[in-house]
C-alpha cells in the first residue's frame, strides 16, 4: 500500500474520531476546542498512535491558523486599531511586564534554576490568539469593545514573543550581532513589510481585488493566497506567521469584498483549526505531566488569576468600566502556544530538560481547558461576582461613560442595536419629532452614530449596569437585536432597575414573539412579517388594477 494511501485512510479515521469525540462533548456540554485537544491526545503517541502523517497535520494547522487571523484582520478597521492601540500597548506591555517579573520569583520559590525561572516566567506571559479569536468570534464579541482591546494586546504580545525568543535564542547561540543589533534588524524590518502593505492597499489592491471579484470563486482563491503568501513572507523575516496573516486580512479590509471574503472563508477556517487543535494535544508528553501536578497547578492559578487582575486594575486606570477590564481579563487566563514553541527552543539550545517542557505543556492544558470554559461563560461569571469589583472601577470610568451627554436627560426613545435596521427606525422616529438615544456593543457604530450629531453610548445589551448609566427617564426602549437571549436579559435588567416606561423587542419568528412577551416586552417587532403587510401599500404607488 503506497504512503498516499496510508495518509487517506489515516485522515478518515482522525476526522471519525473527531466527530466521534466532538458529539460526546456536545452532550456534556464542553467546547469543541477541548474536544479537539482530547483528540489529539487520543491519537497522539501516547494515545493509540495513529498520527504517522505528522508533518501533514502541522502544515493543516498552519493554514487554519492562518486563515484565522487572515479573517480576524478582515473585520477589523484600521482607524479602530488606532484608536485602541494606547490602552492595548499599556495593557498587553503591563500584563506581559507583570507575569515575567511575578513568574520568575514563583519559579524561584518553587526551587527552579535562574534559567529555568525565566524561561517558566516568559512562557507564562504569552495568551493564546488562536483561542481567544476564536472563542470571541463564536460569541460574536470581536467587534465588541473588550474584543478589539484584547485583540490589541495579543498584537502586543506578538511582537514581544518575537524578541523574547531573539533574546533567548542569543542567550544560548553564539552571533556576530549584539541582542541590541538582533532587535534593530528587527524593528527595520517589521518597518519595512507595514510599509511595502501600506503602499499595496493604496496603488495595487484595489485594482487586483475589483479585477477578482468578476469571478466571485477566483477571489476567495486570491484571499486564502494573499493571505497564506503575506504569512510565508512574515516568517522568512523571522515574524510569526500569524502577524503576516493579520496584516493581509487588513490589507482588504478596506476593499468592499470585505464581507464576501470573510464568509466564505468561515468554513474553511473552522475545518483547518480542528487540525491545529489535534496538533496541539498530540504534542503533550503524558509520562512526564505527572511529575510536576503541583508547581503546575501553582502556577496555573497564578495565570488564571493574576493575568486577569493585572489587566482589570490597568484598563480601570485607564478609564474603562470594570466590565470591560473582567471581560478583556479572561482572556489573557491562558497561556499560548507559543509558549510550547518557546519551551521548544530552550529545550533544542540546551537551557531547560524534558521536564520543564512538561511543566508548560501541563500549565498550558490547565490553563486553555479552564480558561475556554471562563470565557464562554464570562457574562453570566460577571453577573454574579460584580459587585466585587468595583474596586477596578474608577469613579467616573470616562472612557465609556459619556456623563455630559447622558445627564441632558429628555429623551424619548433609547435604540439598542444601530445597525441598518436601528438606523431606520431611529430615521422614522426623528422625522416624527422624537428625540433619539442609541446604545450598541461595537465602538465604531457608536462614533458613527455620533457623527450623525445622534446622542449614543457603548454598551452591551445584556450588561447587567448599564441602566444605571442610561437616561432611564426615556418612554420607550427598543431593541433591533435579533438574538433572544440578549433580549431577555435587557428585559430583566430594566425590570430590576425599575424601568418605567415601554420596552419593544426584535424576533423573526413568533414562536420567540410569544416568549418575549410573556417575560414582559410591550411590543414585539416582527421585521418580516411588518415589511410585508407595507408590501400592499407599496405596490398600490405602481396603479395596479385590483382583481375582480
Amino acid at each position: 500500500m503506497d504512503a498516499f494511501a496510508n495518509s487517506f485512510y489515516e485522515f478518515a479515521a482522525i476526522l471519525g474520531i473527531a466527530a466521534l469525540v466532538a458529539l460526546v462533548g456536545r452532550f456534556l456540554k464542553q467546547p469543541l476546542i477541548v474536544s479537539f485537544i482530547a483528540v489529539g491526545l487520543i491519537v497522539g503517541p501516547y494515545g493509540i498512535d495513529l498520527l504517522e502523517s505528522i508533518e501533514k497535520i502541522e502544515l493543516f494547522s498552519e493554514m487554519g491558523i492562518t486563515v484565522l487571523l487572515f479573517v480576524v484582520g478582515l473585520k477589523l478597521d484600521v482607524t479602530l486599531i488606532r484608536s485602541t492601540g494606547r490602552v492595548a500597548l499599556f495593557s498587553g506591555l503591563g500584563q506581559v511586564l507583570f507575569t515575567s517579573v511575578f513568574g520568575y520569583f514563583i519559579g524561584i520559590a518553587l526551587g527552579f534554576e535562574p534559567v529555568v525561572s525565566l524561561y517558566v516566567a516568559v512562557a507564562l506571559t504569552f495568551s493564546s490568539t488562536i483561542i481567544i479569536v476564536k472563542l470571541l468570534s463564536d460569541k460574536k464579541e470581536i467587534q465588541s469593545l473588550h474584543g478589539q482591546i484584547s485583540i490589541g494586546f495579543l498584537i502586543v504580545q506578538d511582537i514581544v514573543v518575537v524578541l523574547a525568543m531573539i533574546v533567548l535564542t542569543a542567550m544560548g547561540t553564539p552571533t556576530e550581532y549584539t541582542v541590541w543589533e538582533e532587535i534593530i534588524v528587527v524593528v527595520l524590518k517589521g518597518f519595512g513589510l507595514i510599509v511595502f502593505i501600506l503602499l499595496l492597499m493604496r496603488y495595487v489592491l484595489p485594482r487586483v481585488t475589483s479585477l477578482m471579484a468578476r469571478t466571485p470563486e477566483l477571489l476567495i482563491l486570491f484571499a486564502v493566497a494573499w493571505a497564506i503568501g503575506l504569512a510565508a513572507l512574515s516568517d522568512f523575516l523571522d515574524f510569526s506567521k500569524e502577524v503576516g496573516a493579520f496584516l493581509g486580512g487588513i490589507s482588504l479590509s478596506a476593499t468592499p469584498y470585505r464581507e464576501v471574503i470573510s464568509g466564505r472563508l468561515n468554513s474553511l477556517r473552522d475545518f483547518l483549526l480542528l487540525f491545529f487543535f489535534i496538533h496541539l494535544g498530540s504534542q503533550v508528553n503524558v509520562p512526564l505531566l505527572g511529575e510536576q501536578l503541583i508547581p503546575g497547578i501553582i502556577l496555573s492559578l497564578f495565570v488564571l488569576i493574576g493575568n486577569p487582575i493585572i489587566v482589570m486594575i490597568i484598563l480601570g486606570l485607564m478609564g474603562y468600566r470594570k466590565r470591560t477590564g473582567f471581560l478583556a481579563g479572561l482572556n489573557v487566563a491562558q497561556i499560548s502556544e507559543f509558549s510550547l514553541i518557546l519551551a521548544a527552543l530552550g529545550l533544542s539550545l540546551g537551557q531547560i530538560n524534558e521536564e520543564t517542557l512538561g511543566l508548560i505543556t501541563l500549565v498550558g492544558l490547565f490553563t486553555i481547558g479552564i480558561s475556554t470554559y471562563l470565557i464562554m461563560y464570562s457574562h453570566q461569571i460577571y453577573e454574579k461576582i460584580a459587585p466585587a469589583l468595583s474596586v477596578f472601577e474608577r469613579k467616573n470610568p470616562f472612557k465609556e461613560v459619556d456623563e455630559d451627554t447622558i445627564k441632558k436627560s429628555g429623551f424619548d426613545v433609547i435604540i439598542f442595536g444601530l445597525g441598518m435596521y436601528g438606523n431606520n427606525i431611529a430615521r422614522s422616529l426623528e422625522e416624527k419629532g422624537y428625540r433619539v438615544f442609541g446604545v450598541d456593543f461595537d465602538p465604531r457604530a457608536v462614533d458613527r452614530w455620533k457623527r450623525k450629531k445622534r446622542a449614543a453610548q457603548y454598551g452591551d445589551a445584556d450588561d447587567p449596569e448599564l441602566p444605571e448609566i442610561l437616561p432611564m427617564d426615556a418612554q420607550c426602549v427598543v431593541s433591533s437585536l435579533e438574538d433572544k437571549q440578549i433580549n431577555l436579559a435587557l428585559i430583566k435588567y430594566l425590570k430590576l432597575a425599575d424601568y418605567k416606561g415601554h420596552i419593544a423587542v426584535t424576533s423573526y419568528t413568533g414562536r420567540t414573539a410569544k416568549e418575549l412577551e410573556k417575560a414582559g416586552a410591550d411590543l414585539v417587532l416582527l421585521p418580516f412579517v411588518d415589511a410585508a403587510e407595507n408590501i400592499p401599500d407599496k405596490l398600490q404607488s405602481l396603479k395596479l388594477t385590483k382583481p375582480d
